[in-house]
């Protein structure tokens, strides 16, 4: 048996910080507790790759690596007890050599899945030849890349960073720039925002503020000032707030995904659209999670048919690669000057090689409507398997983002589909199971993921009871 004990950091409450995790792996079962009592056990599940043929002593490789990690990282993420060291397609591969069916893609990041050739090739011809130069010299990528994000979208110019989060950063810069800029008049241009409940833009301090949950950002506090939390679809309160005059820009998901799948109507989108055009605010598209093929659209928003003046992006964009972009129409990106902002490492020629391959598969309509299609086969299944269970509510989304509504907590049945071979998410306040797998999974791949989601839903009862 080994096991180490750490502390961990929480922002939940002033006594989760005396939070003391212990992680214990015996007899082939890795197990962490908290302050004394389990919360996750990963079990040796039967879902072997072909090429294992793990020793004993191969058994304590993930352990070995846990206690590294509690060593010689900050304490910031409550992992689960899985060390992945491969994957190819849809499936992913500890150091033991178990096998699972990955619903999560890396948090909606690869959405050509693992290992895709295509993107491979990408990365390694260029890596070759030219991995980074700075933002002080052009390079062919980025350009090239620049020219077919504004081809295939409403943006006139991209600005380029390395993450959603500086996106979103990005971007409350650009609005507040542009309000200064367009209104020189102004003793006092607008300057606040508005963004709404259940909304996740990001954890650095300006996206912070952006974000709704308290529970983020409460340890940080004061945060930037000048944000207002409107209910997500509420068009007469955004409306009135906008008409203020003292809204800079607007902050928005088509589709939250933290905040638990939800998707925006139509009239919501069309509202703010149409009180920023009367104001002068501007209208920001965070599609992070939601853009990019996700929904069987290419960005989300077109399913709306309501465009807007920035939108933010980042995960899926380079493959696996930390990117970040603004997309931005000609009216704002003519206030942004020289040394308004910048960045060292952003639209390196590797990322942007590699993010031109990603765009060029995943904008070719086919490709969009096989999205659309094993979206809608995918909500059918489930609805059609788990919809009789008592514990699950509404199945939602669009496309290939999706979540599943409970009535208790979905972290028990996150543990036991991982134990038996599949990774899911959570989303929400912890009861919604959120599903983003990458772009390119079969419909037979779906299938086995809604058995396992059906073997495993029992555990709920036992979870509630106890």
């Amino acid at each position: 048996m080994s096991s180490i004990h750490l502390l961990l950091n929480s922002p939940v409450s002033p006594a989760a910080y005396n939070t003391r995790r212990s992680i214990k792996v015996e007899n082939g079962r890795i197990s962490v507790t908290s302050n004394g009592r389990r919360v996750v056990t990963c079990a040796s599940a039967d879902v072997r790759s072909p090429e294992s043929a793990a020793s004993s002593a191969g058994k304590l490789r993930s352990a070995e690596v846990m206690e590294a990690d509690a060593r010689v990282l900050v304490g910031t993420y409550a992992r689960a007890p899985v060390v992945l060291s491969s994957g190819k397609g849809c499936k992913l591969y500890d150091l033991e050599g178990r096998e699972y069916l990955d619903m999560t893609a890396g948090i909606a990041v690869n959405a050509l899945g693992h290992g895709d050739p295509d993107w491979v090739r990408a990365v390694t011809e260029q890596a070759s030849v030219l991995t980074h130069v700075s933002n002080l010299y052009y390079s062919i990528p980025q350009v090239e890349l620049a020219k077919h994000l504004i081809a295939c979208s409403f943006a006139n110019r991209v600005f380029f960073c390395n993450s959603g989060t500086e996106a979103n950063e990005a971007a409350i810069k650009f609005a507040r720039k542009f309000q200064r800029f367009s209104r020189s008049d102004v003793k006092q241009p607008p300057t606040e925002f508005i963004s709404f409940s259940n909304s996740f833009h990001g954890r650095t301090m300006g996206a912070l503020a952006l974000t709704s949950k308290e529970l983020y950002r409460t340890p940080f506090e004061p945060v930037m000032p000048g944000v207002t939390f409107l209910e997500y679809g509420n068009i007469q309160a955004a409306r009135e707030l906008i008409q203020s005059g003292k809204i800079a820009a607007v902050f928005v998901e088509p589709i939250q995904g933290e905040g638990g799948i939800y998707s925006a109507t139509k009239e919501f989108l069309q509202s703010l659209r149409s009180a920023c055009d009367d104001t002068g605010s501007l209208l920001v598209f965070d599609e992070v999670q939601c853009g990019l093929g996700r929904t069987g659209y290419l960005w989300a928003h077109e399913a709306y048919g309501v465009f807007p003046d920035m939108m933010t992006l980042a995960k899926p964009l380079a493959g696996g690669l930390p990117i970040g972009a603004v997309l931005l129409t000609e009216r704002v990106a003519a206030s942004i000057s020289f040394g308004d902002h910048g960045s060292t490492f952003a639209g390196g020629a590797l990322v942007c090689n590699a993010a031109n391959t990603v765009l060029g598969k995943i904008s070719q309509p086919k490709f969009l409507a096989s999205v659309s299609e094993k979206g809608k086969y995918f909500k059918e299944m489930l609805m059609q398997k788990l919809g009789g269970n008592p514990h699950v509510g509404e199945v939602r989304g669009m496309g290939l983002i999706i979540g599943i509504e409970l009535d208790v907590p979905a972290s028990p049945l996150v543990d036991a589909c991982r134990n038996s071979g599949l990774l899911i998410l959570t989303a929400g306040k912890g009861n919604v199971v959120r599903l983003v797998p990458p772009l390119i999974v079969s419909e037979q791949e779906l299938d086995r993921a809604t058995e396992i989601l059906l073997e495993c839903l029992p555990v709920l009862d036992e979870s509630n009871s106890n």
